[in-house]
């Protein structure tokens, strides 16, 4: 990364400027005035305790959209209908050669800090991370993020939507808080909860700062919240502070899934995409080529494996196939016409002219978890034998349910490989541009002639921090926040921006990549790339040959003439580039298998107990029901006149497990992949103190096989062998009430619980 660090070298000279006034770090300054006995006597001297930005400073927003495709949207040729990002496209710079790290929170930590991610130890997700530097989870704080340097520059701060960077363990009610958006330079955050990567949209769990936030009354869609809060934010402080600049992060988890939107969206799409997959990517490919977002030689790759051609399916296929899309694309159009209300509201108060704003089209590549069939219920990954039993029959009874909060929907990988047009392969893919190679879009009419240009030079998305810094005239501080700062790592793209400048050579020259085992390099327009497919979520049939690949993108856009045999020398130059790099910035040791591993909110601890006067805890820090064995015990006491209500819950109506009593029976349901068993109690609820207790336990083959034992006073009143079974995924674990949607159809959510339930406990087993 010579070229790279020699520019770096002069950009950190430029932007690592101390100041003496801090927004964060800011101890009592020497009293500059004289005091005396009388007023009279006395003269004053206020500290200047905040810094201000320089007059005329622009507002900064930042949208950066979840799992979506480089041929999704109308802004680069695709079929999505996006009027507001296009506005947006069509007045500022295209960029067509942009990258991210093939999974969310690696790109986030890259984002925020302008490092690369395992430079800010983010080199996967820090649910399962990993003892090493690269790895562990924990954004450090020598390494500022975006939030933290605006905020030295006098900026207010906003934080909406996903996260995605806070350490599981990290992530309670007893904090710390430091690594919550809030203490990493956000003056306030509302979304989900920090360390979550995804949520249900009609039933989010959202915070407001580091507090729980109730429930939407009104039941509306998670990025229209998102949107009102963003809209909020604004308001508030142009009211407080008309002249001082706000930055905006709005990433609202839109469109991960589950892709959950309203019907009118949905039907907006109606018979749009019945032509099929094969005829989508085609059509894009040219839409693209005339556009201008890829070169003009561009041809489409050979399919992924395991995806059949759209003559190949059935009549049954088609009708679910057509119908995933159709609420995927609702859902794409939803979320821009949510992003076009807070640009609108920037403009109703007179401020889009001054306002940078960085439209970020994707995390990552398309998501290619569906697999053949895709899915239409949490758990249903079909790349799991057991969840394909009866899936395609099943989403076909519930086809009018897709989008809807009973469903948890996914489109299969043939529309992902379409809206990934024209790349190979999806999210996870690093050393496939399939995987990373997302669009950029840069809005700025202040500074940004060229509008609707287009540029082609290489760049990364730790670019994005210190393009933001030099285009809005900020500074690095050289402490933030008492800690030392260490040098941005990306390269600033405003050298691109200029009409005259839309052709100069690149400077982001060199750039690893790496995710699970897979690796990949880039340097000077040469791709060399080592694929790992035994991890589960890229394994698909054969796996391919582990060995170096290359790649002249320069000619080959889409990766389809390997050229190692051709040029051995250029894959050994290659190889000695990763190398380096993997050595500087972390990335070994390369960690091929991530296993599913119960890192819960009490670390090494075994046991989680539940209150109901407490707020629910969002499983991703508590346990997880999808690995190993497990109990549920709750002490009860039982009025005279019986009880009735949800004891323990974890889930929804798309998947779940609740303990619960209905007609002085108690009952365990067990919801997953749209099939629900429910064990019923044979002797009815007694009254005074009781205890209740479920016990499941996995046996066989990666624990696929469960059995379900329910317990009144320690005495067996239920069992069943539930034989090889998909897990459960849920949201929260609840004590005395359902959130959201019901697991079981046999009570109304949230169903609390009657009696006095003095505490559940759950046990690792």
């Amino acid at each position: 990364m010579k070229q790279i660090n020699k520019g770096m070298g002069l950009l950190s000279s430029v932007l690592m400027l101390g100041g003496t006034v801090l927004a964060q770090y800011s101890p009592t300054p020497v009293f500059t005035g004289t005091v005396g006995r009388t007023l009279s006597d006395t003269k004053e001297a206020f500290p200047e305790r905040n810094p201000k930005a320089s007059e005329g400073s622009p507002n900064v927003v930042w949208i950066l959209i979840d799992d979506i495709g480089y041929g999704a949207t109308t802004a680069f040729g695709g079929l999505i209908e996006t009027p507001n990002i296009d506005r947006l496209a069509n007045q500022g710079i295209r960029y067509t050669n942009w990258h991210t790290c093939a999974f969310s929170a690696p790109t986030r930590a890259a984002l925020l800090t302008g490092r690369n991610q395992h430079s800010v130890h983010f080199g996967y997700f820090a649910t399962p991370s990993y003892g090493t530097p690269g790895y562990d989870g924990y954004l450090p704080l020598e390494k500022a993020t975006i939030a933290e340097i605006l905020r030295e520059n006098g900026y207010n701060t906003f934080a909406v939507g996903k996260y995605h960077l806070t350490h599981t363990l990290d992530a309670t009610a007893a904090g710390p808080f430091n690594r919550w958006p809030t203490g990493r330079g956000f003056d306030h955050y509302f979304g989900y909860a920090p360390n979550s990567g995804m949520d249900d949209s009609w039933h989010p769990t959202l915070y407001r700062n580091t507090q729980r936030e109730p429930e939407d009354p009104q039941g509306r869609h998670a990025t229209e919240l998102f949107a009102n809060a963003a809209i909020q934010y604004i308001a508030d402080q142009k009211t407080a502070a008309p002249d001082k600049p706000f930055f905006l992060y709005f990433a609202p988890g839109a469109t991960h899934f589950p892709h959950q939107v309203s019907k009118e969206w949905i039907d907006k799409y109606k018979g749009k995409f019945d032509a099929g997959w094969d005829q989508y990517r085609e059509v894009v490919l040219k839409n693209q080529i005339e556009l201008g977002v890829v070169p003009v030689n561009t041809q489409l790759p050979p399919q992924n494996p395991g995806v059949k051609s759209w003559e190949q399916l059935s009549s049954d296929e088609k009708k679910v196939f057509l119908r995933q899309m159709e609420v995927y694309a609702g859902f794409t159009s939803q979320t821009d016409h949510e992003v076009g209300r807070v640009i609108d509201f920037i403009e109703q108060i007179g401020q889009l002219d001054n306002t940078l704003i960085v439209v970020m089209i994707g995390d990552n590549g398309a998501e290619g978890a569906g697999r053949e069939l895709g899915f239409s219920h949490s758990g249903s990954f079909s790349f799991n034998p057991i969840a394909q039993t009866g899936l395609l029959e099943n989403t076909m009874k519930n086809l009018d349910q897709l989008g809807s909060e009973n469903s948890f929907p996914l489109y299969p990988d043939g529309w992902a490989a379409a809206t990934n047009t024209p790349f190979r392969y999806y999210k996870s893919y690093p050393n496939y541009e399939g995987g990373t190679h997302d669009p950029l879009i840069l809005f700025y009419p202040k500074k940004i002639k060229d509008k609707g240009g287009i540029r082609h030079q290489y760049t990364y998305v730790n670019d994005i921090l210190p393009t933001t810094i030099e285009i809005i005239g900020a500074k690095v501080p050289t402490v933030i926040n008492g800690y030392p700062q260490e040098p941005i790592e990306g390269v600033s793209l405003a050298y691109t921006i200029e009409p005259e400048n839309r052709n100069v050579p690149e400077r982001h020259t060199v750039q690893y990549h790496e995710m699970t085992g897979s690796y990949a390099i880039y340097k000077d327009g040469w791709k060399a790339s080592f694929p790992n497919d035994t991890y589960g979520y890229r394994l698909r049939g054969e796996p391919q040959k582990a060995k170096w690949y290359l790649y002249n993108l320069k000619e080959d856009f889409t990766e389809i003439n390997d050229l190692a045999d051709q040029y051995p020398q250029k894959v050994k130059e290659l190889a000695d580039v990763f190398d380096a790099e993997a050595w500087k910035y972390n990335v070994y040791p390369l960690k091929d298998r991530w296993e599913s591993k119960n890192q819960t909110i009490f670390g090494g601890r075994k046991q989680v107990v539940l209150y109901t006067e407490g707020s629910p805890y969002a499983e991703v820090s508590g346990f997880r029901f999808s690995v190993g064995s497990y109990s549920i015990i709750a002490q009860a006491e039982i009025p005279k006149i019986g009880v009735e209500g949800v004891i323990f819950s974890s889930g929804n109506s798309a998947s779940g497990i609740s303990l619960y009593v209905k007609n002085k029976k108690l009952v365990f349901a067990y919801n997953t992949s749209g099939k629900l068993i429910e064990i019923i109690s044979t002797k009815t609820i007694p009254t005074g103190e009781v205890t209740f207790k479920a016990e499941v336990v996995t046996s066989g083959e990666n624990g696929r096989n469960k059995s379900v034992a329910i317990y009144i006073n320690d005495e067996k009143t239920g069992s069943k062998d539930l034989g090889q079974i998909q897990s459960v995924g849920g949201n929260l674990l609840e004590a005395g009430r359902n959130f959201g949607t019901s697991v079981s159809p046999a009570y109304k959510s949230p169903f609390i619980f009657t009696g006095h339930l003095k505490k559940v406990t759950v046990d690792i087993l």
